[in-house]
């Protein structure tokens, strides 16, 4: 006898199709059976060993978080219940250009020390893995959700190339092919940049063409957080879609938003310009949050110029009078490249979190609000915190513009992405809220979506782009990582002011079907696993 029936499930199964009603029967971590309308039919209903009630809950395939942040969590937290409770069944690591693999133990140290503020220092991490394929071997060994990897740009320059401002040497660029093709070979499913982080940021296009080729000819694809959200973003937008045409790669855009004041209204330019490319031929998506500020580190708004030598020579920067007058300026009047290309505004750059515990004051205030109750300029307190927490402060920026969000989350290659930072007293509340976001305030409340597109958005797309033949959709043979929720009551819980609050009408989630969230409780099963791409 099978091991589990889902009785009377409304299922939306992904394909964007309307609902059904039936009985899903699971076992051995598979959807073996689906009887649609088995009771008002008088079939005889299947059985198994366990029967849950679905009566009134939607049954959908478990959501993708095509963005995630969770590189050192899912080994930090068993628990995980941020994305667990979420319904998220699945997360893609390695975002931004930068992570913990491949990496040897100098760039290991660098990389911890510069992306403290997303994921902490690691202290309580035993780091026993350098290579992509040692990492995920590290996630078999059992993590909340399943998790792919996406090859970091910027720590393979890192490793090859270190901090320079400067291009590539061909024996240089020939390395990075190499740890590029070992980490496909090793079960990556593409490569992430962050060109507005250094080192990635320094890389130029033929550079970056030349590792795409290298994604391509395994089959995997190019997810870039790009050069500008702001000031040039459009321009921004066209380099990627170049660049990935002339690779031949395929072309998954990070976070793909249009902030800053230059850009309210402009979703639907961007949009044009991905219908035409699309219409000639490109393999492009997307992801967003559903949310308008968007959240980093206060460092990474420093110019790029400021960063070359890494995360020490920052500091030696910042400490030093002139040098920092002149990053101030450049800040403040030209628009560092950091900052997306625009002026820094203080007042829209809200302290999220702290490395260090002594300086918990300025979390929850701006820039700005801190300079104002210490009597100084803006620039001053920003300094001070930059090099009081050893660059580990992250921020919210609130510049993003809501209709711009409406008008992307509609596209048809749109897909949904947290970019949730697990760090801080007060991270962004899309870390704990994405999903139930979206069905509750973007379907049920404002109708920008469908249940069963947004449903889609969230599971089957993301699942043909990471080219997983057996998930993303409710079908017999299908991987049993599902979601029941209540389409009346399915709301995020997290806010501004509580970001850490777990979601409400999501009770029960499946991975390899097995409950990791059972009547609304985490349970104790650990049924994640590392999801390797096959090489082509």
């Amino acid at each position: 006898m099978e091991e589990l029936v889902i009785r009377d499930a409304d299922v939306v199964d992904g394909s964007g199709e309307p609902s059904y009603r039936a009985d899903v029967v699971i076992d051995g971590g598979r959807i073996v059976s689906i009887v649609k309308e088995a009771a008002a039919a008088g079939c005889q209903r299947p059985k198994a060993r366990r029967e849950l009630d679905a009566e009134g809950l939607v049954l959908s395939p478990g959501f993708i978080d095509m963005h995630a942040h969770s590189d050192l969590a899912v080994l930090r937290d068993p628990d995980h219940s941020a994305k667990a409770a979420q319904g998220v069944t699945l997360e893609v690591l390695g975002q931004d250009g930068l992570s913990y693999a491949p990496v040897d133990d100098r760039t290991l140290a660098e990389v911890r020390r510069a992306i403290t503020g997303w994921n902490g220092h690691g202290d309580d991490i035993d780091f026993d893995w350098r290579s992509v394929g040692e990492y995920l071997d590290r996630l078999d060994r059992g993590i909340a959700v399943n998790a792919a990897y996406l090859i970091p740009q910027g720590t393979v320059r890192m490793l090859v190339v270190g901090w320079e401002d400067r291009e590539a040497t061909p024996q240089e660029l020939d390395r990075m092919r190499q740890l590029v093709a070992e980490g496909m070979e090793q079960g990556a499913v593409g490569m992430s940049s962050g060109l507005t982080y250094t080192p990635g940021m320094y890389a130029k296009d033929a550079e970056l063409t030349e590792l795409c080729r290298v994604v391509a000819r395994y089959g995997g694809y190019y997810c870039p957080h790009h050069r500008s959200y702001g000031a040039g973003a459009l321009q921004a937008y066209e380099e990627m879609v170049a660049l990935t045409r002339e690779a031949g790669c395929s072309l998954h855009l990070a976070h793909a938003t249009m902030n800053f004041g230059v850009n309210k209204g402009r979703g639907p330019e961007l949009l044009r310009l991905l219908d035409e490319a699309l219409a000639s031929g490109a393999d492009i998506s997307l992801d967003t949050y559903p949310y308008t500020p968007g959240s980093t580190t206060l460092a990474a708004m420093l110019p790029s110029w400021a960063s070359e030598g890494g995360p020490e020579a920052i500091l030696k920067r910042l400490a030093d009078e002139d040098t920092a007058e002149r990053i101030r300026h450049h800040m403040e009047v030209v628009g560092a490249d950091g900052c997306h290309g625009v002026p820094i505004e203080w007042d829209t750059i809200e302290i999220s979190g702290v490395a260090d515990p002594g300086l918990a004051d300025f979390v929850g205030r701006t820039v700005q609000e801190s300079a104002k109750l210490r009597g100084e300029a803006p620039w001053a307190t920003a300094r001070h915190l930059l090099l009081a927490d050893s660059l580990g402060s992250t921020i919210l920026q609130h510049v993003g513009h809501e209709e711009n969000v409406r008008t992307i989350m509609r596209h048809p290659v749109h897909t949904g992405g947290s970019d949730g930072i697990l760090q801080g007293t007060k991270p962004h509340p899309r870390a704990y809220g994405t999903f139930p976001q979206y069905l509750g305030r973007y379907v049920r409340e404002l109708g920008v979506l469908s249940l069963e597109e947004c449903v889609a958005h969230l599971t089957s797309r993301p699942a043909a782009r990471l080219r997983l033949p057996d998930r993303g959709l409710v079908r017999e043979g299908y991987r049993a990582d599902l979601v029941l929720f209540d389409p009346a009551t399915v709301a995020a819980g997290a806010t501004y002011e509580n970001p850490r609050t777990l979601p409400t009408g999501i009770p029960h989630v499946l991975i390899d079907g097995r409950f990791v969230i059972e009547e609304g409780h985490r349970t104790t099963v650990l049924a994640g696993r590392a999801i390797r791409h096959s090489p082509m």
